[in-house]
């Protein structure tokens, strides 16, 4: 073959390889644009109105948190092409029955609730993220992985949990856990308006990954540019028969304990009430 029509070919070779690899990604950034434009997605902010959420003398109101998270969140999505949905949109109590009855009335949307932790224990920390359905765990694998990773704070895991806006969610829906408003670091994190912002930035990363996760058959729990890990999780649906037995104990000798008391409480006022009247 003389060297000119060789290297016309190689050209031409070049040429189309180039031109396919424009149009493949031309391709995808249409169907990433069709998929979002297409997505239903419903934020839900914990709590509100009079239920402020958290523990009884908790400082910062978890209602508060979790509304500036989710409405900075609906800007990112709104933003990506996604058609967002609030369950509530101010301060104001929105019950549960509501806010799933919402989520059920779009087909093919996904839920995300957003909520902050709380706990006794000053010391308690980390991020967590629920699940109850099978189809959801890529979703809240997703979710988990980016905000976990993009956190100053403890991976608490991936949680499978009969949460009553998770079990009667007919789409996929999960609930995230961004921190504890009881532990002063992540407290102080929390009520910071640039952490509020790179949160909502990581929850929308991880719903625009869902459809990324890795398959349950795959090895590696390694992320690459076209995958996410399919995280493992912890069940809290299932009580063992022993767990079962000692809460039954334990509740029959809280009864008797009752009991007791109120009988020596019985016989004290009586006896007391005998002496005044004596």
């Amino acid at each position: 073959m003389p060297t000119n029509l060789r290297r016309l070919c190689l050209l031409f070779a070049s040429l189309l390889i180039a031109f396919l690899g424009i149009s493949s990604t031309a391709q995808a950034r249409r169907a990433s644009k069709d998929s979002s434009s297409s997505t239903t997605v419903v934020i839900d902010a914990g709590h509100g109105g009079y239920d402020r959420g958290g523990i009884p003398g908790q400082r910062v109101a978890e209602k508060e948190m979790t509304l500036d998270v989710a409405q900075r969140l609906k800007k990112v999505l709104a933003a990506g092409g996604y058609r967002v949905v609030m369950t509530r949109d101010s301060d104001v109590f929105v019950p549960l029955g509501t806010r799933v009855a919402i989520a059920n009335s779009y087909s093919n949307a996904i839920f995300v609730s957003v909520h902050f932790n709380s706990a006794k224990r000053s010391g308690a920390s980390g991020i967590e993220t629920y699940f109850y359905g099978r189809e959801s765990l890529p979703l809240a694998s997703a979710i988990h992985y980016y905000v976990a990773g993009g956190a100053p704070s403890s991976n608490r895991n991936v949680r499978r949990r009969g949460y009553y806006v998770l079990r009667k969610n007919r789409n996929a829906a999960v609930l995230v856990e961004c921190g504890f408003l009881t532990n002063p670091t992540e407290a102080a994190l929390a009520q910071s308006a640039s952490y509020r912002q790179k949160l909502a930035e990581e929850i929308a990363a991880g719903i625009r990954g869902r459809n990324t996760v890795a398959s349950a058959l795959t090895t590696t729990r390694v992320a690459t540019a076209e995958s996410i890990p399919l995280q493992p999780y912890i069940d809290q649906t299932k009580v063992s028969r022993s767990e079962r037995r000692k809460s039954k104990r334990s509740h029959k000798k809280s009864t008797r304990r009752k009991k007791s008391s109120s009988k020596s409480r019985g016989s004290e006022a009586k006896t007391s009430s005998k002496n005044q009247e004596g």
